[in-house]
């Protein structure tokens, strides 16, 4: 009865929401199947209608009908997510923002740019070109800045130009019961009150939708230099990133690519031709003399642990094939187990307790008996695998998500966290409790707070 219940009022939120959007409201099964998964190993679950907005007033007005009916709201940007954020797994409507994609105004000089949600972190770009400034957070996948600021993505630039978290100056957001409020300003800093912009970043769309974002720019730097080498283990590579941020040296990227990840990459891209043993792909940006000595200052650190096969890159064309290949790591590790699926997982750790981490990672891989090479964010202490698994294998699937569940608490046991990038979404709710304690309930209770109906992607998060 409760579900024939719940099943009657998502279908009069579907009626009433087709009166007001005509057929930007869509049921087809083609549309519903796409927006029912994201980019992983997530089980599947189709909304009951994708609503396609134009602007903050239609999307509150979307709310309002769903808020009256008690139907799921769930936001959706392209689908790049890792973790289920973006399945309605109880139904409702998938709020498809891709028609909000205008770059509104881009402040030259405050170094600032104000977008709408289905806005991609390249589109951005393309329009920044001839300001000489530049969107630096760079999850990998062409992901909408809606999305980005909604899992609090980062990427291969955070260690030096920061996540999401520090590049949001301010939100509109549109709240459960349909009120559109505005966070933050312009203003680089303020007291004025509680920090209601960083509440909704990361918030995964559980207390609100995003529908417009200020983000911070950064001027395009005078000289780029690109750089890969090789060691011998894993730990000689962190120890040398560990030595050159102790040094001051002002990374702009430092990616850590295991010796079975480098296999992968050269089984995808021959033409890279790199050794396949643990490597570090690097960049540099600064002034012509500045990024020299940072180079040289970072080799001789390098050979101090055993470095090999130190290789640069200075032209445009290069630098792209080298980042490139590091973006489609996902792609390359598939390459070595042809046919396979992969469950992705990340967690994050100080710095210092990197190596130990992947070295515990390695052992539960090897126990495992799982193929499961290693990528990471070796200047953040963050870290990813790519666990390959034979899809029609249901055991295959299992220690997969033991694996991750070991990898997972040795990060909690060294004062990290179980991810540092991917979100928490369905797929790692079940940590939640070990790495917050009684913060999780706090959660639970501003979410109850905001939501008290439970209609903004429920089920993610927090057991609301």
């Amino acid at each position: 009865m409760k579900d024939e219940i719940k099943m009657t009022s998502h279908q009069q939120a579907v009626d009433a929401l087709r009166d007001l959007l005509g057929d930007r409201l869509s049921t087809g099964p083609s549309i519903l199947d796409l927006h029912g998964r994201d980019a992983a190993y997530s089980t599947p679950r189709a909304p009951d209608a994708v609503a396609f907005p134009d602007s903050t007033e239609e999307v509150s007005e979307i709310v309002r009908i769903c808020a009256r009916h008690g139907c799921p709201v769930v936001p959706f940007g392209i689908g790049s997510s890792l973790e289920g954020h973006v399945i309605p797994v109880q139904g409702g409507i998938s709020l498809d923002m891709s028609r909000m994609n205008r770059v509104l105004k881009v402040n030259e000089r405050d170094l600032d740019a104000v977008v709408q949600p289905g806005v991609t972190r390249t589109q951005l770009n393309r329009e920044l070109r001839a300001t000489g400034l530049m969107f630096t957070v760079d999850p990998g996948a062409d992901a909408t800045l809606g999305g980005m600021a909604s899992t609090r993505a980062s990427g291969t630039n955070a260690v030096r130009y920061g996540t999401m978290r520090e590049n949001v100056l301010a939100l509109t957001v549109v709240l459960p019961d349909g009120r559109i409020i505005r966070t933050g300003s312009r203003a680089r800093k303020s007291s004025a009150g509680y920090d209601l912009t960083h509440l909704f970043v990361g918030a995964e769309g559980t207390l609100g939708i995003i529908t417009e974002l200020t983000v911070r720019l950064f001027g395009v730097p005078e000289r780029i230099h690109a750089a890969t080498c090789a060691f011998e283990d894993v730990e000689s590579a962190v120890d040398t990133v560990i030595l050159a941020i102790q040094s001051g040296l002002p990374m702009a990227r430092i990616e850590l690519l295991d010796d079975f990840q480098m296999k992968g990459m050269n089984l995808l891209s021959p033409e890279l031709d790199l050794p396949e043993k643990p490597h570090l792909f690097l960049e540099f940006h600064g002034t012509e003399a500045g990024v020299g000595e940072q180079v040289e200052t970072f080799r001789d650190i390098a050979e101090a642990h055993g470095v090999s096969d130190f290789r640069t890159a200075t032209r445009t064309e290069d630098r792209n094939r080298l980042w490139e290949a590091r973006h489609n790591a996902y792609f390359a590790a598939k390459a070595l187990m042809p046919g396979c699926s992969a469950v992705l997982t990340d967690c994050c750790v100080p710095i210092s307790a990197l190596a130990e981490c992947i070295a515990r990672a390695k052992s539960e891989i090897a126990s495992s008996g799982l193929i499961a090479p290693i990528v990471g964010h070796v200047g953040d202490g963050n870290f990813h695998l790519s666990i390959l698994i034979d899809p029609e294998n249901p055991d295959d699937f299992a220690r997969a998500k033991d694996l991750a569940t070991r990898i997972n608490a040795a990060a909690l046991d060294l004062g990290g966290t179980v991810t540092g990038e991917h979100g928490v979404g369905t797929g790692k709710m079940r940590y939640m409790r070990a790495e917050h304690g009684e913060g999780w309930d706090l959660m639970a209770q501003i979410k109850r707070a905001i939501d008290p109906a439970n209609i903004m992607n429920p089920g993610k998060i927090v057991e609301a």
